[in-house]
């Protein structure tokens, strides 16, 4: 460990308890959704927010950047959104000095380092694929001429389940942009009332302050990278994703009968990476098999495609995965 890790490392864990803190003002429960959340964050990825109306997935995710002392901007995704209303748009002006008209470049909502993508199933695919480009080259582009965003850019996407009216599924290419697809579920009965005791006797939300900036964040994300791997957690990762692909040696009974499509090594790159964060999230800077069994499911459940087997016999993706779990128990 080198003497700047050593430094950052004593700044981490203090930081991430005081954004714990001020979440904790406004959102009750969900602690493992806001531990994703973090890991996100840390990894430089992207999240997929899964949960019914009424769960504070968008207070969540607000909340979460003012916390973080970001620029925040919403987009809120309707059947009628079309992608410059994400990315920005051309539109021509006039020179006030020389009288000719010229191109000039208008941000959209994009342009921020927290985007909450809200109910982003809700609009059709074309403007869905808008993001795309956002999430994998930090950079839009607009009539041919690239526009880079800011570092750190996250996106933190909202949907509803697919069953309800109005949904469109994602691109299996998009879905594959986010590092974990989170569910998030209803509260337990004491948190609910905590939630009533809240926000029925009172006006206004709680004020969060700012723990921590960009700059501080992008060397955390650093500190993640630096965090050592065994070379047989290394391959435990590896056989894990590779166990999702039915056609492998290594799938169990589960994943060969149910399973179409398996994770591709983009799989394998994010969960390791998440593990390393999980690690120095819960004051370690060494990785375990703990680690990568507790994120497989939001690493991997929207990375696996089950068959029409899996939909007959009522076998949801998390099932699927359950049992592979299971099986590569020692």
């Amino acid at each position: 460990m080198n003497d700047a890790a050593r430094e950052l490392i004593t700044e981490f864990g203090p930081v991430m308890q005081a954004i714990r803190t001020e979440i904790g003002k406004v959102v009750i429960g969900q602690a493992d959704v806001v531990e994703h959340l973090l890991i996100t964050l840390l990894v430089g990825g992207h999240c997929l927010i899964t949960g019914m109306p009424g769960t504070a997935k968008t207070l969540l995710v607000r909340t979460l950047a003012g916390a973080l002392g970001l620029r925040f901007k919403r987009i809120q995704f309707t059947p009628d959104l079309m992608p410059t209303d994400v990315t920005g748009t051309d539109i021509v002006e006039e020179d006030a000095g020389t009288g000719r008209r010229v191109w000039s470049f208008v941000p959209g909502p994009i342009f921020a380092n927290v985007l909450l993508a809200d109910e982003i199933n809700r609009t059709p695919p074309k403007t869905q694929s808008a993001l795309l480009e956002a999430m994998q080259e930090r950079c839009v582009t607009v009539r041919g001429q690239p526009h880079a965003l800011d570092p750190p850019f996250f996106v933190l996407a909202t949907q509803n389940p697919i069953e309800l009216e109005g949904t469109y599924q994602l691109p299996e290419a998009q879905l594959d942009r986010f590092l974990f697809n989170v569910i998030l579920d209803h509260l337990g009965i004491e948190d609910e009332l905590a939630v009533l005791e809240r926000f029925t006797t009172r006006v206004d939300v709680p004020e969060v302050s700012a723990c921590t900036g960009a700059q501080q964040l992008l060397r955390f994300q650093w500190l993640v990278r630096q965090v050592p791997v065994s070379d047989e957690i290394a391959r435990r990762a590896v056989q894990l994703v590779r166990a999702t692909r039915p056609s492998d040696p290594l799938a169990p009974e589960a994943v060969r009968h149910y399973v179409k499509f398996g994770a591709s090594v983009r799989a394998t790159m994010f969960l390791l990476l998440s593990a390393k964060a999980r690690a120095l999230l819960d004051g370690r800077y060494h990785v375990t098999d703990a680690d990568l069994r507790a994120l497989a499911l939001p690493v991997l459940r929207h990375r696996v495609l089950t068959n029409y087997q899996a939909e007959s016999d009522g076998r949801s993706v998390d099932d699927v995965l359950r049992s592979l779990l299971e099986a590569r128990v020692p």
